[in-house]
């Protein structure tokens, strides 16, 4: 008998073991590809996307001495330590914690801009900006249109953290850059990786226009690339063509640029095509000119996000490679999204545009 219970204990944990390993969670759906080329020549240091962030708004607080950085628990370093050590070097006038209270961070950052400082403002995850979306949409956009040029907030950037992270939720896991992408006097960025995020964070921070700053918090420290030290920018509102082919065209932006390369390499491996992989980089403004010229070449195109289908910013570019590109057209545009609902915890492997339901797409896309 105690033997027959010895041999069953045993079994239920195999069994036991056996189930969690099946149903563990992964912190990434995606194989990270790193930039190779580098902006600028020079001196480079192995950085994750965390500490390139904060390089560059080490930079900043360095050379702009007007330049202040706040959020919630930014002064130990922001939840997510972008702003790890800023506040020891810069000081508590320079690098400190707000109230929980988006709306007050927003419309202060406003205040400091429109007075003339370069505001750095932190809101601790992007599904919590909600609540300073009047601020932004109503005041920060709108400032030099509704002073006829007198005043602006343009030297005001928002940093938020954005998307999948493998375990946040419906709170924790949004990505909500169409909000804010049908406003005009906004600019919405978002970073692939490290030498990305530097680069576009400083050309925010100097552009004279508010931005939203959009940061896949997944990349924080999955993504490790040579960063270059000096001080560089990236254009915004230009796109990038990270893979070239004449099959498809292929366009994302963020955590789902990784995805949609891996895509391009399973393609190219399974079904003999190679597709143009395009990172938007800009939401708003957008490059129109890359992206209706590759569509132009390929005649196909494939558009991934994480964010719902409906009103998707994937769907403004549909409509406008519709009627660019009408003629050139071989099959109808594709959108792989998140779907139509809550972002879910459990089942958000099945929620994620992942690499099989883009290469599924992708292949009834050539075979239209």
């Amino acid at each position: 008998m105690a033997s027959w219970l010895t041999r069953k204990s045993i079994i239920v944990g195999k069994l036991t073991k056996y189930v969690n390993d099946c149903t563990k969670r992964l912190s990434s759906h995606f194989i990270y590809y790193p930039d190779n080329e580098k902006p600028v020549a020079g001196e480079t240091i192995k950085m994750n996307m965390m500490q390139a962030i904060n390089n560059a708004m080490d930079i900043t607080l360095r050379d702009d001495p007007t330049a202040v950085l706040f959020g919630e628990d930014v002064a130990f370093g922001g939840v997510f330590r972008c702003a790890l050590g800023l506040q020891d070097k810069y000081g508590k006038d320079r690098v400190f914690n707000t109230p929980l209270c988006e709306q007050g961070i927003a419309g202060f950052g406003i205040g400091l801009a429109t007075a003339g400082a370069t505001a750095i403002a932190e809101i601790q995850f992007a599904d919590y900006i909600f609540p300073a979306f009047d601020q932004l949409v109503n005041e920060a956009a709108k400032a030099r249109y509704r002073s006829g040029g007198q005043f602006d907030a343009g030297a005001l950037t928002v940093r938020t953290p954005c998307g999948a992270v493998g375990h946040g939720g419906l709170y924790h896991s949004q990505s909500p850059e169409a909000y804010f992408a049908h406003t005009p006097g906004l600019r919405v960025v978002m970073p692939r990786g490290p030498i990305t995020a530097k680069g576009l964070l400083l050309s925010c921070i100097r552009e004279r226009d508010p931005c939203i700053f959009l940061e896949p918090k997944i990349l924080y420290r999955s993504a490790a690339e040579e960063v270059p030290v000096e001080d560089y920018t990236l254009p915004l509102g230009k796109a990038q063509v990270l893979r070239e082919g004449d099959a498809a065209t292929l366009i994302a932006w963020g955590t789902q640029v990784h995805v949609l390369l891996e895509v391009a390499q399973m393609a190219e491996e399974k079904l003999g095509v190679k597709c143009d992989v395009i990172d938007l980089m800009s939401i708003l403004p957008w490059d129109e000119e890359t992206v209706c010229n590759s569509v132009k070449k390929t005649g196909r195109c494939l558009i991934a996000h994480e964010a719902p289908l409906t009103s998707g910013f994937g769907a403004e570019l549909a409509a406008t490679i519709q009627e660019e590109c009408f003629l050139h057209l071989e099959a109808p545009i594709t959108r792989v999204t998140g779907w139509d609902t809550p972002f879910p915890h459990v089942f958000e492997p099945f929620y994620l545009p992942d690499k099989w339901r883009c290469y599924s797409a992708l292949s009834k896309l050539i075979e239209y």
